[in-house]
């Protein structure tokens, strides 16, 4: 079976995960890594045995792209993949702007050309565990915290927020919250102006709640995630990745003059659906994309509404 020739597009952080993720599938090719600091491009490109450019240039010897440059960046480097007609897999958010995002995502689906935004959390195992589960939610809890980051120029809402505002949508069906409100601050002196370090949001779905929380101020790293049912909570550790579920069956008095009690839980570890790490699985996805087994519409379709929930949240708080 041939295999998908891929250019990769920055080699900071996220960029050199893509690169390893990447050179280390059977069903694509790790052709090209564009990145104009040299010498980051060239080391990555170097470890994967793979050719460096500083500029994309021509795209004719690529099938598809994945865009992991700084956010800021993404406008217009999407704007030259979607024109060389190439699909692409672009780093979250598809722009640092509302407007912008639409008018990429409107590109791909004018030109038809598919397009997948890397909201990573979807492919996390214990969140694909935990959705195959939940049947009826009705309160969803999450919180994404953790240390400051200088090299994170964007706020906490585009960087942290729009994860879990995604799961969110997705565990309760992909319906749009119904209403939005949310806070938030400002207060490292080393943001820049207008970027907002912490945040807390409340969506309202027809059948449920839920309240997400980010923020870059934490002083140790927390991803969790709570989705209660009327008989059940499942927790969702997203840094272990596991998933527990917790079922009260009674309270009960231990003594006749009833000061004392006891609460009995049933606690139960379901199995994780796969051991596969999230980029990997979200790669296996986008070849999937690429090979015409996943529809490219249905897969457009599924980016923009935690963008627009995001864009209410961050007019609401410049309010």
């Amino acid at each position: 079976m041939s295999t998908h020739k891929i250019a990769l597009i920055g080699t900071g952080n996220m960029g050199s995960l893509h690169a390893r993720v990447l050179a280390a599938n059977e069903r694509v090719d790790l052709v090209r890594v564009i990145d104009p600091r040299e010498e980051a491009g060239r080391k990555v490109a170097e470890r994967y045995e793979t050719q460096w450019t500083p500029e994309i240039g021509s795209l004719s010897d690529v099938d598809a792209v994945v865009l992991a440059s700084a956010t800021e960046a993404h406008y217009e480097l999407a704007q030259e993949i979607l024109g060389q007609g190439k699909p692409m897999l672009v780093e979250k958010p598809v722009c640092n702007s509302f407007e912008f995002s639409q008018e990429i995502v409107g590109l791909s689906a004018k030109k038809d050309v598919p397009l997948m935004c890397g909201l990573l959390e979807r492919y996390n195992p214990a969140v694909m565990t935990a959705r195959a589960l939940v049947n009826e939610p009705i309160h969803l809890m999450a919180r994404r915290h953790g240390p400051y980051a200088p090299r994170i120029k964007t706020g906490v809402a585009w960087d942290l927020l729009v994860h879990d505002v995604d799961l969110a949508i997705q565990f309760f069906g992909g319906a749009t919250p119904q209403r939005v409100a949310s806070g938030a601050g400002y207060f490292h002196p080393s943001s820049v102006e207008g970027a907002e370090d912490t945040i807390e949001t409340v969506l309202s779905f027809e059948s449920g709640l839920a309240t997400v929380s980010a923020s870059r101020l934490g002083q140790r790293k927390v991803r969790s995630l709570w989705v209660s049912e009327l008989d059940r909570m499942i927790e969702i550790d997203l840094l272990r990745r596991d998933v527990t579920i917790y079922r009260h069956v009674s309270h009960d008095s231990v003594t006749p003059d009833g000061l004392g009690y006891r609460q009995q839980t049933v606690i139960e570890i379901p199995e994780l659906v796969t051991a596969r790490e999230p980029l990997a699985t979200q790669l296996d996805r986008f070849v999937d994309l690429l090979e015409g087994k996943v529809d490219a519409d249905t897969e457009r379709d599924l980016i923009l509404p935690s963008h627009a929930v995001v864009d209410q949240v961050l007019t609401q708080a410049a309010a």
